[in-house]
């Protein structure tokens, strides 16, 4: 039974984190708060995880106004088959604060806030403490958005002793900009900081959702986006249009095919086993401990 549950640790740790994460999140999907024809649509998609927008989704002028609908849909007890989340203004931008008021007394049907551009302890202990103070119920999970130089500089210290800290998002247009990045549709340029965040994400136990495909018309893209942050060891990938949500889904979840794979290793392991063999070969590869 141990080796079983070893070997089948092994196949899906690619889905999966070092401790258990809240729950699944194949595609991060956000909704600007103050849109009610896109709010209208959440029940009728395949989400795992919807995200209502207070930030670079709302204009200024309208932020009041997402405030107030987001608010009143967890005072209504909407949309209770799928992850709830919001994301806030960026701590230090001078509109988290009223975000956060505006939370406080749904804050107990709130499973989890998005803290942009982090990058540093301070901004989610800035949080954690509002939570603290508002009585957040313990399942209530951040997840915070990487989108500087200084703040992947900064993973460890961010990652560290945060109980509440679920989840990593790599926000590639922001970082882009920040570094004075070129982007370009092979990403080859952004190679590097996706390995990075993925390893701290990993290093810690925590999930990594991957950047925006930002050309939302362009399935093959999506595609080919998806595939190789799988590979890289992400978990999900952000999403900001419908239409992305079931080439996501398919994607972060694992094949018939390599579910078939690991059935046949737990089977081919125990029979190994039992004549004393450790490593063997399975379709021309050497399959060993994990």
């Amino acid at each position: 039974v141990r080796l079983k549950k070893m070997y089948l640790a092994r196949f899906l740790r690619r889905y999966s984190v070092s401790r258990p994460p809240s729950r699944l999140r194949r595609a991060l999907f956000y909704v600007p708060g103050n849109d009610q024809r896109k709010i209208a649509k959440v029940e009728s998609l395949p989400l795992d995880s919807v995200c209502f927008d207070i930030e670079d989704g709302v204009a200024i002028n309208r932020k009041q106004a997402a405030r107030e609908s987001i608010r009143e849909i967890f005072l209504a007890g909407s949309f209770p088959n799928v992850e709830k989340l919001v994301r806030i203004n960026a701590v230090g931008s001078g509109l988290e604060d009223e975000d956060l008021a505006s939370l406080r007394d749904v804050v107990s049907q709130i499973d989890g806030l998005v803290i942009p551009k982090v990058e540093t302890s301070a901004h989610l202990q800035k949080i954690n403490t509002f939570l603290k103070e508002s009585n957040a119920k313990p399942s209530l999970v951040l997840i915070a958005q990487v989108e500087s130089a200084k703040s992947l500089v900064n993973l460890r210290e961010i990652c560290s002793n945060q109980p509440r800290l679920d989840c990593l998002v790599f926000s590639s247009e922001d970082l882009s900009a920040d570094m004075g990045i070129t982007r370009t549709p092979e990403a080859k340029e952004l190679l590097y900081a996706r390995s990075r965040l993925v390893m701290f994400a990993k290093a810690f136990g925590l999930q990594a959702i991957d950047m925006v495909c930002i050309d939302y018309k362009d399935m093959d893209q999506l595609k080919r986006e998806a595939t190789e942050a799988s590979q890289m060891g992400y978990t999900g990938k952000q999403a900001i249009h419908p239409n992305q949500l079931d080439t996501i889904n398919q994607i972060f979840a694992p094949s018939p095919q390599m579910i078939e794979r690991a059935r046949r290793i737990v089977e081919m392991n125990e029979i190994h086993q039992s004549k004393g063999a450790g490593a063997f070969s399975l379709d021309g590869q050497m399959i060993d401990m994990p």
